[in-house]
């Protein structure tokens, strides 16, 4: 089986399609792991946004957030039912991110954040990331984590190498806070791979025993 899980909500990966030939996946993770697509549906699975809804209330996000002039609200595009995102400088990001988290747990929200690429920031359900979409697919399917490879290049993707055991590949043209997370959390299920891209996934599956020599 082949997914998708990308920060990229469906339209912008609707649009990478038309750019890029693509395998068609199994299943789409979109918009940072707040939706899921079975069979690259426009529909979400239900299942998925019933385990989302948990803790979770967009209204009050969004009210809280507002007192904040350093966030500015991405475009709509980029929003989405379990999803709020900004763009945060780096500068601001060192007193808004605690002092925001802060009072969105003492609102009663169980929320995360991600902060990611020194801009992008993502207030999520605590429920909703890749690596537990990855792991409610993997279960779904009834696939074994040893059987199972995440690949990823961001500080988003540090969510799919910390769920369970899956084998997880980091490209050799990852992110600063994704290699950083990496050498803090080493194991032998996790990879630095040298090359770049798709060369590095390659690489990373070699390394794993996917891939014969």
């Amino acid at each position: 089986k082949i997914v998708y899980a990308t920060g990229r909500s469906l339209t912008l990966y609707r649009q990478l399609t038309t750019e890029k030939p693509l395998l068609s996946p199994d299943a789409l993770i979109t918009s940072v792991g707040t939706e899921l697509h079975l069979d690259s549906g426009d529909v979400c699975d239900p299942e998925w946004a019933e385990v989302l809804s948990e803790g979770w209330n967009r209204e009050k996000v969004v009210a809280t957030a507002a007192h904040y002039s350093d966030l500015v609200p991405q475009p709509d595009s980029e929003q989405g039912s379990f999803k709020v995102s900004y763009y945060l400088t780096p500068k601001a990001s060192v007193e808004v991110l605690p002092r925001l988290e802060s009072q969105l747990k003492e609102s009663g929200l169980d929320v995360k954040l991600i902060y990611s690429g020194d801009k992008d920031l993502d207030v999520l359900p605590r429920n909703g990331d890749k690596g537990l979409a990855v792991q409610f697919l993997r279960q779904k399917w009834k696939i074994d984590p040893v059987r199972t490879v995440v690949c990823g290049d961001s500080g988003n993707d540090i969510a799919l190498f910390s769920v369970g055991e899956e084998r997880g590949i980091i490209v050799g043209n990852a992110r600063t806070e994704l290699r950083e997370w990496y050498e803090a959390n080493k194991t032998d299920y996790r990879y630095l791979a040298k090359e770049f891209c798709s060369a590095g996934i390659l690489e990373g599956l070699y390394h794993f025993g996917f891939l014969g020599d």
